[in-house]
């Protein structure tokens, strides 16, 4: 067993899954779930929160015997070949420019909170966010891992002094919502799939610990359970202080304290800037290593003198663009987006159990049948917002077998030359 002294502790990928998937949603996730389920939202964020440890253990056991930089897709290559791999590297691709702009629009929610913009205003000054990631990215200049793990850790410290202050009161009765009711808590959970988007980074990162044999799977589950619990915590905190803030969350602070749009705000804006950059730069990488193995456009491969590649890195940028101008003009929900993100996720997720059911021993087969269960049940809830992620299939499956036939024969007659 190869052993990393300098190499990530098991605590430490825990703290690294928490800040993975924590982001900002916490603010914003719990109220968007009450408005949809009441009272239901919790029942949602725990069986969210069970339905998904499961498959945060595959992606654990299949991280530590496959390793791989891409994840998913290398999964599922390595279980169905290289068309089915290349379909979830693309779906993956495709994904990121919807979920990136719906990113940006939580993300100014918060700078809403703080300053008076709407409109066209609005838009351009999220349009002028695009350009200033634009100028980060150019020259490879990254938001740190630690500030972003440091801005976690005050998050959930906020989270918890709110829950104290409140004496940890749990009262799941609202005058709307008196019962369990199965059909909103599924839509909920659908909706608040958006939290645990990211479980499959740490796939990326197993040779990077210490121990990885040992400490990828707990450090994967403690980092699920405990952003669980953060979602579940913020869920009772926005349903038993209801208030007429535009974000819940700044009206439950200011029963307590002072100044939550500014502290919450500026917390909530940082956050959410520094996870769009991060996922902005990887996808760049992404779409210029597609270029590279002749799928997309050779010119997008081409680096500038700083090693980034820059002409993905604007093509990324536009399409986010674009995406930002129709949502302002055709008045599309901030739901929408996220369930059509989540409806990609959920499929990336169902062929990563199925690559499981190929590649790892029998005897973790309950645990991926578990894992089956929770991707179907999140389908369900989802609804009709799967449909961005069927038409995708349609549209890249032709695409894919298209460019592999394509690419082949280049590929021998360089072998022959």
């Amino acid at each position: 067993m190869n052993i990393n002294n300098n190499g990530i502790g098991r605590w430490q990928g825990a703290g690294m899954m928490a800040t993975t998937l924590l982001g900002t949603g916490v603010f914003i996730l719990p109220q968007l779930t009450v408005e949809m389920s009441g009272s239901n939202a919790i029942y949602a964020w725990l069986l969210l929160t069970f339905g998904l440890l499961p498959i945060t253990y595959i992606f654990g056991k299949l991280s530590s015997i496959h390793p791989h930089s891409r994840g998913p897709a290398y999964f599922v290559e390595q279980a169905f070949g290289e068309t089915a791999g290349r379909m979830i590297g693309l779906m993956f691709l495709l994904v990121v420019p919807i979920g990136t702009p719906a990113a940006v629009i939580m993300t100014f929610q918060f700078i809403q909170g703080m300053i008076a913009i709407n409109g066209l205003q609005l838009l351009f000054a999220e349009l002028s966010a695009l350009v200033c990631l634009y100028l980060l990215n150019r020259k490879g200049i990254h938001v740190s891992a630690k500030l972003q793990f440091l801005l976690t850790l005050v998050i959930i410290t906020i989270i918890m002094l709110l829950f104290l202050s409140s004496n940890g009161q749990v009262n799941t009765v609202t005058p709307a919502y008196t019962h369990f009711e199965s059909s909103l808590v599924f839509q909920a959970a659908g909706l608040a799939f958006w939290s645990f988007l990211g479980v499959e980074a740490m796939s990326h990162l197993a040779n990077e610990f210490k121990r990885p044999a040992k400490d990828v799977i707990p450090a994967m589950i403690i980092g699920s359970a405990l952003v669980g619990i953060v979602y579940v915590i913020s869920t009772v905190l926005v349903l038993n202080h209801p208030n007429d803030a535009k974000l819940a969350i700044v009206g439950v602070f200011d029963q307590f304290f002072d100044n939550g749009s500014y502290i919450i705000g500026i917390l909530g804006a940082a956050g959410g800037l520094a996870t769009i950059n991060v996922y902005t730069a990887s996808l760049a990488k992404l779409v210029a290593s597609f270029a590279e193995q002749g799928v997309l456009p050779k010119a997008l491969a081409h680096t500038n003198q700083h090693r980034v590649p820059h002409r993905a890195l604007s093509t990324v940028l536009l399409i986010m663009a674009i995406v930002l101008v129709i949502t302002h003009f055709t008045g599309q929900d901030l739901e929408d987006l996220i369930n059509w993100v989540n409806g990609v996720f959920v499929l990336i997720y169902l062929a990563t159990m199925a690559s499981a059911w190929v590649l790892i021993n029998k005897k973790h087969r309950p645990t991926i049948v578990l894992g089956f269960s929770a991707c179907f049940a999140l389908m369900f809830g989802i609804g009709p917002h799967m449909i961005y992620a069927i038409l995708l299939i349609a549209i890249l499956l032709p695409l894919v077998k298209w460019q592999k036939r394509k690419i082949l024969p280049n590929q021998q007659v360089s072998k022959l030359t």
